[in-house]
């Protein structure tokens, strides 16, 4: 019996057909063109020259005025699925927006177009990464649920046409060290590659249905990832059935000769990547590919399968339809930056902001109890620290200094002192080292309380030749508080004065000393344009904090494996070994939450899943957040730790109870075995139900035992 296409595979059909047709009646050389990201304009066959290379990150990027959401790691401890598909569609609004009114005014430059190189779905396995708060985290279920409801806003859920193209990056096993990732060889086990690097990217491609994937830089096994017959062919092609296109991360296919060593020259490094199916050249080597065909070292029809895939991907966008039938056409300029824009990016820095500590609930302060208050910190009025990297430009900033002033108006006297260089032992070149240090104690002696806003922005953390990165390939090279930040703390300890310490950074700190001495600790990640309003709102309680770590905060560097050590062995949650300063999956409230009447609907693990049901009550005097979190253990040696394995965002008044139900899959409860199958195996299997990890770190610093059940899978089961 025939299978009934849907309304979208008939027209997937159909633009394939019309791509094959336009494609069909290009030169050899026009082809070999039309692969490179500044694809020129064809103008015999009425095609406009189109630039591939634009950014949204967490905001339309690099193209002027754009809504400059909270970074990518802030909005992964929102742990909040709608959240993201919210500002998916968002980003996608604007860049539509955009794209319409730059086309009137034919401007076709790079960052103009629709196809979005977010997100960034490589796990954040080790807290000197530089590049990791482009991410969503350490944990692959996490990262995997929040990129496929990303991915769905940026494309939205028209049946004929792409609102954006959204592309997963950096397929695949890309963390760091960003100083070598043009030579490095990722060594990965299958196992690893299974349980830890791939299932992002394969809901990405499944689920999601991403229109691109990207390449890594690095070799992975041996092989460069962006010519890599295992991950290019036999995973995302046969295994995973990707029907989109692949494009080279920015200029990585010379590495192929320059770093890597693997071909002689750039007609072999250009053969490879087209012959392992690299679609499109973020870049210009592909230059040579015509050249490469004429030698034999690649089939004219590899060019025109990878053109035709890259034109099914521009009808999907409707660029070759009249505009009055792509429903996008009528999004206008007045949507940018606007007053909704602003008020949703306000929301989603609300919900990103983790509170780390508040002994004696210090917190939320009241204004009409403090007659003055300090703030202290390089990043107290850093822009930088509110818009990590990727991003575009808002028509305002508001700094933590510049939200607290505006927060309290005349009420409070507000204080301030840069404290000290965000990293250098002086403000002033000229001056004696800690030359800010007698304006601390002044501000500390006029305050009732101080705010001390340190941690670091992107010029200490980010990308691989980063304009400005101090320590040049973008990574860290420890945990700690960067120059005399620690030291301007310890004076405002010193001075008597009760303190909040507000963390500005897009990883994790070992803020050891600090967590020890002081009261209350707010890890606020970079929270976007509109990041200052939102702490103050915090600290002043006008909303309770909801946001949990994505990300572990170690103790000490010392207790990490090598930076190239790929081994997840002793990394992130699942698989350390020490107790964490601050576990993954942790955060704490204004108000007080009760968990109770958790179930499961079954105790035999089959292919039904298992349903775990409970009921959750705000037991405070404030409205708040909460998000239910299930761990799955599997009860046998050399097993992992607890692992996530679903979670729910839950919204609850004073007194409010809500019945929550959460699914687990048969998946779930499987883990890769040393051939990179997934394999549930008889035995016991523990689930944890609670609002943390069930580690006895997490059980400490929350006051609360997540509940534990147990399921028995009576067989071995292989998951295909």
């Amino acid at each position: 019996m025939k299978k009934e296409l849907n309304k979208n595979e008939v027209k997937l059909k159909e633009y394939k057909a019309r791509a094959k047709e336009l494609v069909g009646k290009m030169t050899l050389e026009e082809k070999c063109l039309q692969m490179l990201h500044s694809a020129p304009a064809i103008e015999r066959l009425g095609i406009k020259g189109y630039n591939w290379w634009n950014e949204a990150l967490h905001g339309v990027a690099r193209a002027g005025v754009a809504t400059v959401f909270p970074q990518a790691i802030g909005l992964a401890a929102s742990f909040d699925e709608e959240l993201l598909e919210s500002i998916g569609d968002a980003i996608a609004t604007e860049g539509r927006a955009k794209f319409n009114i730059q086309q009137k005014f034919n401007d076709t430059d790079i960052y103009k177009g629709l196809t979005f190189w977010s997100p960034n779905v490589n796990i954040f396995r080790d807290p000197r990464w530089g590049r990791g708060h482009e991410t969503y985290g350490e944990d692959p279920y996490l990262t995997s649920r929040l990129a496929v409801r990303f991915i769905h806003g940026l494309q939205g859920k028209d049946e004929n046409y792409l609102k954006a193209a959204a592309c997963a990056k950096h397929f695949a096993v890309h963390s760091g060290p960003e100083d070598v990732r043009h030579s490095f060889n990722a060594k990965v086990s299958e196992q690893d590659m299974a349980e830890t690097y791939l299932p992002a990217f394969e809901a990405c491609v499944k689920e999601a249905k991403v229109e691109a994937v990207m390449g890594a830089y690095n070799r992975t096994n041996d092989e460069p990832c962006c010519g890599s017959k295992y991950l290019l062919k036999d995973v995302l092609r046969d295994q995973w059935g990707f029907d989109g296109h692949v494009v080279s991360d920015c200029w990585a296919v010379k590495d192929f000769h320059m770093h890597h060593h693997v071909t002689d020259g750039p007609l072999e490094s250009v053969a490879l990547a087209v012959n392992m199916g690299c679609d499109l050249n973020c870049g210009n080597i592909f230059l040579y590919l015509l050249e490469a065909v004429n030698k034999g070292l690649v089939t004219e029809e590899q060019v025109t399968t990878a053109v035709e895939r890259l034109y099914v991907t521009r009808m999907k966008l409707g660029l070759f339809d009249e505009p009055t039938k792509v429903p996008y056409h009528v999004l206008s300029y007045d949507l940018v930056d606007s007053k909704e824009m602003r008020l949703k990016n306000l929301d989603a820095a609300r919900k990103t902001i983790v509170l780390l500590k508040n002994e004696g609930n210090l917190l939320p302060l009241d204004k009409n109890k403090l007659k003055s208050i300090g703030i202290i910190g390089p990043n107290a009025n850093n822009r930088r620290a509110l818009v990590g990297n990727y991003e575009g430009t808002s028509s305002r900033y508001i700094t933590v200094l510049e939200g607290l002033q505006d927060y309290l108006g005349e009420d409070v006297r507000v204080f301030y002192s840069e404290g000290c260089h965000l990293y250098k032992d002086k403000v002033e070149p000229l001056g004696w080292r800690n030359d800010r240090i007698s304006e601390v104690k002044a501000v500390c002696e006029n305050s009732d309380l101080v705010i001390a806003c340190m941690g670091l922005d992107p010029g200490l953390e980010g990308e691989e030749g980063d304009e400005g990165n101090h320590y040049a390939s973008g990574d860290k090279p420890n945990l700690n508080l960067p120059g005399l930040q620690e030291e301007v703390l310890k004076t405002i300890y010193e001075s008597g004065k009760p303190a909040v310490l507000v963390l500005l950074s897009g990883s994790a700190l070992a803020v050891n000393w600090a967590d020890e001495h002081l009261p209350a600790i707010i890890q606020a990640w970079y929270p976007g344009a509109q990041g200052g309003k939102a702490i103050a709102e915090l600290l002043f309680g006008e909303y309770s904090p909801e946001a949990k770590l994505p990300v572990t905060f170690y103790k000490t560097v010392e207790e990490l494996p090598d930076f190239t050590e790929y081994s997840m062995e002793n990394r992130t949650y699942r698989y350390m070994k020490n107790e964490a300063l601050y576990p993954f999956g942790f955060g704490l409230s204004y108000t007080e939450f009760t968990i109770n009447d958790v179930r499961i609907d079954n105790d035999k693990i089959t292919d039904q899943g298992i349903r775990v049901n409970l009921k959750i009550s705000n037991e405070g005097t404030r409205m708040g957040r909460e998000t239910i979190q299930v761990y799955v253990k599997a009860e046998r040696d050399g097993t992992p730790n607890p692992q996530l394995k679903a979670f729910s965002k839950v919204e609850l008044q004073p007194g409010e109870e809500k019945e929550l139900s959460l699914f687990l899959p048969l998946k779930a409860f499987s883990l890769a075995n040393q051939e990179g199958k997934r394999v549930v195996e008889a035995g016991e299997y523990s689930i944890y139900v609670g609002a943390s990890q069930p580690d006895a770190r997490s059980i400490a610093l929350t006051g609360k035992s997540p509940v534990r059940l147990q399921a028995i899978a009576k067989e071995q089961i292989f998951i295909v």
